[in-house]
């Protein structure tokens, strides 16, 4: 079983899962790019995850579905291109032997949703869409930071070892944003060398992992006193529990050059 991003636009990604006969897509926003990959690698399109309904994930669903006949699956409330399955927290799907378990996850969106399986080729693997970016998280465009906060929290609590897909290339500018708010962190300062690197050669900085994420995003360290008091220094009328510190912090970086 082979894992890649497939670049899309300027900075997305559509993650392809594939046994060498038969593949599954992620959020693809376009078709093209994936018709091209699945042509020259011999490989049949089964399966269209997609965690949530904005455009640069859903543009090319209805091209793929059209060309491939591969199924389409995605959260259970929003608006996606029909027909496909429509699945919700708690619900679990079967694809290349694969079994993956739905996990509701709003924040970014009101119905955002993830898929987890617990083992591909010995780690487990995680399609979390714009919820949860390496060093970041999504904007809340629809949900409360009540929800992004316990979402975050439902993901973090994956094994470590998880691999984290998320569907954007921001891991560098979220990185600016995660030293500014814990500049002591050395985890961090390791990362942003090793990413650099990476994006030298124009080379992915994901997946990421849980486990690294726990170490170095701001996002899921909201309970850590060092960024608790970055908070407070920058909004001193900031709550001191975690709820508080993690909507400073989201505000924060909306604004954040």
């Amino acid at each position: 079983m082979t894992l890649l991003p497939l670049p899309a636009f300027n900075d997305n990604y559509i993650w392809v899962l594939h046994d060498g006969r038969r593949a599954l897509v992620v959020d693809p926003g376009e078709s093209e790019g994936v018709m091209k990959w699945l042509v020259s690698e011999g490989v049949v399109l089964d399966t269209i995850l997609v965690t949530h309904h904005h455009g640069d994930h859903t543009g090319g669903v209805d091209a793929l579905r059209l060309a491939t006949g591969a199924r389409v699956i995605g959260p259970a409330h929003e608006v996606v291109p029909e027909p496909l399955q429509r699945v919700a927290d708690g619900d679990s799907i079967e694809t290349l032997g694969l079994r993956f378990e739905v996990l509701d996850v709003p924040g970014h969106t009101a119905g955002h949703i993830a898929y987890h399986c617990a083992e591909v080729v010995g780690r487990p693997l995680l399609f979390c869409g714009d919820t949860l970016f390496s060093a970041g998280c999504g904007r809340l465009f629809e949900g409360t930071p009540e929800q992004m906060l316990a979402s975050l929290d439902r993901l973090a609590a994956l094994p470590d070892d998880t691999r984290v897909c998320c569907t954007h290339e921001y891991t560098l500018s979220n990185l600016r944003f995660a030293r500014a708010v814990d500049p002591a962190n050395t985890d961090l300062q390791t990362y942003e060398q090793h990413c650099q690197a990476l994006r030298e050669r124009n080379l992915p900085t994901l997946p990421s992992s849980i486990g690294l994420e726990k170490r170095i995003n701001p996002f899921l360290r909201v309970r850590a006193p060092a960024l608790s008091e970055a908070a407070r220094r920058h909004d001193p009328e900031t709550p001191s529990d975690a709820l508080g510190v993690f909507t400073t912090l989201r505000a924060w970086k909306n604004v954040f050059q």
